[in-house]
């Protein structure tokens, strides 16, 4: 077990306060959890731990994705807290991504009550847009933006510096029988997201890649994973080289279609 000090508390609270803006105006993308657990874990001093905590998370993570006003668990919190509790109470990965949940669903209200409370700027805005007032927009938006960054910025400074030694007691005294249903819950959470996300992305046309895929990870004795990814990447390739002129095959073959059947 290790502690967070002030120092790294105070570094993980900017970093939350950057991606939290990221992930408000949905920019570089920075909010993924693989990124956060890996950012995390560079501060912490424990990259390896971010890893693999952030790419667990990831899988968990992957099907959910913000749709309108739907809103789902916060994806900052989950990454960053499971690395931080894996890190400062050594608990399992697996385990602590059960434990952060907590974290990201505060998270996800909060961010749920700002999709409310800020249409009270609404009337402010649409009064600005009318006189094409663009600083006064601009102010609108900082606001609000600020609002959302300062949130994220005390939510993480009191999670991970203030409950430290409150997460250490919930953890060293829960049963054992708990903490395995911990586990096997955070173990099952990356295979549910990975589901959700084929869901949406398997087609038919896709499953030649997805059987390949299944039989190199489960049948070829390889130390990690690498291999697969850069299999994954030379199919993907192929795939986007194959069908990138496919729109301007079907236009020629309609075109010629076209100018024999005014032929006829």
């Amino acid at each position: 077990m290790h502690s967070i000090t002030l120092t790294q508390a105070l570094l993980l609270t900017l970093m939350a306060i950057i991606v939290g803006v990221d992930f408000w105006l949905e920019a570089f993308f920075l909010f993924r959890p693989i990124i956060v657990g890996t950012l995390t874990g560079l501060i912490l001093g424990d990259v390896h731990t971010g890893l693999i905590a952030g790419g667990l998370t990831e899988l968990a993570f992957a099907g959910l994705t913000p749709a309108g006003g739907t809103q789902p668990p916060n994806p900052i919190l989950a990454g960053l807290m499971t690395t931080v509790i894996a890190f400062t109470t050594g608990a399992d990965p697996k385990t602590a991504i059960g434990l952060a949940l907590p974290f990201s669903f505060l998270m996800q209200y909060i961010i749920l009550f700002y999709y409310s409370s800020f249409s009270f700027f609404m009337a402010k805005a649409d009064k600005y847009a009318e006189e094409a007032n663009v600083k006064g927009l601009a102010k609108i938006n900082i606001l609000t933006t600020s609002i959302v960054a300062l949130s994220y910025g005390i939510i993480v400074f009191l999670s991970v510096y203030v409950a430290q030694d409150l997460m250490k007691t919930v953890v060293q005294s829960m049963p054992a029988w708990l903490a395995h249903g911990f586990q096997i819950a955070g173990g099952i959470l990356p295979a549910v997201g990975f589901g959700m996300l084929l869901r949406v992305m398997m087609k038919a046309e896709y499953t030649p890649y997805f059987i390949i895929g299944f039989f190199v990870a489960s049948f070829l004795p390889f130390s990690n994973l690498l291999p697969v990814a850069v299999i994954g990447a030379a199919l993907a390739l192929y795939e986007y080289f194959r069908t990138k002129d496919q729109p301007v095959l079907n236009n020629v073959v309609a075109t010629k279609g076209d100018d024999y059947s005014d032929g006829i």
